[in-house]
């Protein structure tokens, strides 16, 4: 009989349970997000996120097994995300997980969210060969990995500055057009011409990082000459929307067909809550074809923060034996590429 695998996430600010089987078919995959909460103050606030987890978090493992079809006796392995995030948020999904588990008189394992996007791609019925590229794109992280089995994870690159996430986030706040800015700016660019305004691109010279500081000063500095010439009308701003989206999508995109190229691979992942965006997922399919590249691109529901890579990424380390320990405590950076 296959396994029944509890996953469970709680790194920032969505609270998330689902239940697998060993076969990583998802059996449920239930998130409950925050942003109504955190609107107006136009990010996360820590402790707003804590506590919102801790109202949360029974009702939605509760839900997961509802949906799932199944009880708490009848779940093998318990696995929650033990970094990296938000410490109180992770301290919530962590710790409700663990006693569980102790409760239950079953297995428990903490999983690196990052172990996680990286291997989102196992739950789609098209799944990758080993070994593959990945690119990670957060609110958190822009990260190139290069995955050769279900534990074996090396950095290639990472951002220097902020994350392509944080940056259309920051984005979305200078502009004031809504929360949660990745989303919104990317509907804003739709509407626009990403040929209008001249940005800049940090490629970094011959080096596999990321960097989208220079990216968003700039923008800020268009945004107020606009503002200044009062030429700040609603297509202006799609068409920076536009632009600077544009920009963060051709780094990504160019970087990562290079890594695969220096790496010599031929099988290309994407992973975290940025992969979502059409734009990115297009120009990837269209360099990836031109290149003979292969290109595996999780449904978006396995992309943002869920619990159902987490139950998988779990499962992968209990059944390579670690097994973790009881007092084994969460992490504020990710330990991958170390």
């Amino acid at each position: 009989m296959t396994m029944i695998i509890l996953g469970i996430e709680s790194s920032c600010d969505d609270t998330a349970a689902a239940v697998i089987d060993g076969d990583a078919n998802v059996l449920a995959n239930v998130v409950s997000g925050q942003d109504a909460v955190h609107a107006r103050f136009g990010g996360v606030v820590p402790e707003l996120a804590s506590r919102c987890h801790l109202e949360a978090i029974t009702a939605v493992v509760d839900e997961a097994l509802r949906q799932a079809g199944k009880t708490l006796g009848d779940i093998d392995l318990i696995a929650a995300t033990q970094g990296p995030g938000l410490i109180g948020s992770l301290l919530v999904g962590f710790c409700y997980g663990k006693a569980l588990a102790f409760s239950l008189a079953r297995p428990f394992v903490g999983v690196d969210h990052m172990s996680g996007h990286l291997l989102s791609a196992f739950l789609e019925p098209r799944q990758p060969p080993f070994p593959y590229l990945a690119l990670i794109v957060s609110g958190g992280t822009t990260a190139l990995f290069r995955v050769d089995d279900f534990s074996r994870f090396s950095l290639l690159g990472r951002t220097r500055d902020d994350a392509a996430g944080e940056a259309f986030d920051k984005i979305a706040r200078l502009l004031d057009i809504g929360y949660p800015g990745g989303p919104v700016v990317s509907r804003y660019a739709e509407q626009g011409d990403p040929s209008r305004f001249a940005l800049p691109r940090a490629w970094l010279d011959d080096s596999l990082d990321f960097s989208f500081s220079g990216l968003k000063t700039a923008t800020q500095q268009l945004h107020k000459q606009l503002a200044c010439r009062n030429d700040a009308s609603r297509q202006a701003i799609f068409d920076l929307c536009a632009s600077f989206q544009q920009a963060v999508v051709e780094v990504l995109v160019e970087k990562s067909i290079r890594a695969a190229q220096t790496e010599a691979l031929s099988h290309l992942v994407i992973g975290g809550g940025v992969s979502a965006n059409s734009s990115l997922r297009r120009e990837l399919l269209r360099r990836c074809t031109e290149a003979s590249l292969h290109l595996y691109l999780p449904a978006p529901a396995h992309c943002t923060d869920n619990a159902a890579m987490i139950a998988f990424a779990g499962l992968q380390r209990y059944v390579n034996g670690d097994h973790g320990s009881w007092g084994d405590d969460v992490f504020s950076r990710s330990k991958l590429g170390h």
